[in-house]
């Protein structure tokens, strides 16, 4: 088969491919569910099986746990996050308007010195209008949230489902991996597996040891804000952990949340705030100089930017289903761009048809195209 059939082949799969998702998204969450649990779970299925355990086994045990320990989480935080995530949509419009008060009562006097009295109103009316058009868009994405998070506790009914088709997946991962090589190209298998394994190098270092990370730092930032007093300190914690998913945005969004709130409860004492800004401090010395190079580790190909490009197209295109695809076809795509971009620098076009440069850097790259 030429190069251009090739390239012509794989191209029809792949919008083949992006057409199923879009007639089936409405289907495919539990199938999707289900087989990312089983691609995270299936290390520790591994471990189990050298210990002397057996594939069924070893299944049947790993679901049983991890279906208790999310239920018992649910149980023990969905009234108390409920509860709070209720109770700041309401004091928020409030609270805004009060930390409004104190800018401009702090602001409006330094203003007036610099540029007279038509600034100050003039930025008091500016500041007004952001607090308001920022309160309704915070309280709509807060709403959103609580009812998103009833549709999801919703979805996850489908654990019923799910847990099934995760559990044959699971049984069956190994030999449906040993099936699926045997249908390799013979004359490019070398370079598939290898393109394979950098992907799943890249999937796996990404989900499992960015969803610790997660993890950790929700439970770093819920109970710290929690202990200093903060009004809705779990919750935001919480979200904020959740939202380190994304590089940057969950911190930066726990940050001002935790402030904004702190700096209302507490005012005038600076005490209280700054506690709730060391709180974030130490959490991210904690996120980049231990959670992320001990689980993460260095690079592994998702660039932040295009993580997040992946997240909010994936999740606009798919929804939900987009959003558990996302990171794994961001991934995906970057280990192939960047194949591409190697086998372009080991080619004629790019050394300008210097076949003898072009074939010593393929044989440095490995380059095989």
């Amino acid at each position: 088969m030429t190069l251009q059939r090739q390239i012509g082949f794989w191209l029809a799969s792949l919008v083949v491919f992006v057409l199923l998702l879009v007639l089936l998204r409405d289907v495919l969450l539990p199938f999707v569910a289900a087989l990312a649990l089983a691609y995270l779970l299936d290390p520790l299925a591994d471990r189990l099986e050298r210990m002397g355990m057996g594939r069924l086994a070893a299944t049947i045990v790993i679901l049983f746990v991890f279906l208790l320990v999310f239920v018992l989480a649910l149980v023990l935080l969905a009234p108390l996050l409920g509860q709070q995530l209720a109770g700041l949509v309401q004091r928020l419009p409030a609270d805004a308007a009060k930390l409004q008060a104190l800018v401009l009562e702090r602001g409006a006097p330094w203003l007036e010195r610099l540029g007279g009295a038509k600034l100050a109103t003039e930025a008091q009316s500016s500041l007004g209008n952001l607090v308001g058009e920022g309160t309704k868009w915070v309280g709509s994405v807060l709403q959103s949230l609580w009812t998103g998070g009833t549709a999801i506790i919703g979805v996850f009914s489908l654990l019923v489902l799910t847990p099934v088709i995760a559990f044959y997946l699971l049984v069956d991962w190994d030999r449906m991996i040993a099936t699926v090589d045997g249908w390799l190209p013979l004359d490019h298998r070398d370079t598939i597996r290898g393109l394979l394994n950098e992907m799943d190098v890249a999937i796996a270092g990404f989900l499992r040891g960015q969803a610790l990370v997660c993890l950790l730092l929700g439970i770093f930032y819920a109970v710290g804000l929690s202990l200093l007093g903060v009004n809705f300190g779990a919750l935001i914690g919480i979200i904020s952990g959740f939202l380190s998913f994304i590089p940057y945005v969950g911190s930066l969004t726990g940050l001002v949340l935790a402030v904004g709130v702190a700096i209302v409860q507490f005012w005038p004492d600076w005490t209280w705030p700054l506690a709730t800004l060391a709180v974030f401090a130490a959490g991210q010395f904690l996120e980049g100089n231990i959670f992320q190079p001990k689980f993460v580790g260095g690079s592994i190909g998702v660039h932040p930017v295009w993580l997040m490009f992946a997240l909010l197209a994936f999740g606009t295109l798919f929804g939900f289903v987009g959003l558990l695809l996302a990171v794994p076809l961001a991934a995906v795509m970057g280990v192939l761009c960047r194949f591409a971009l190697r086998q372009y620098l080991a080619s004629n076009i790019y050394h300008g048809g210097d076949a003898t440069k072009a074939a010593k850097v393929r044989a440095r790259t490995g380059a095989d195209i």
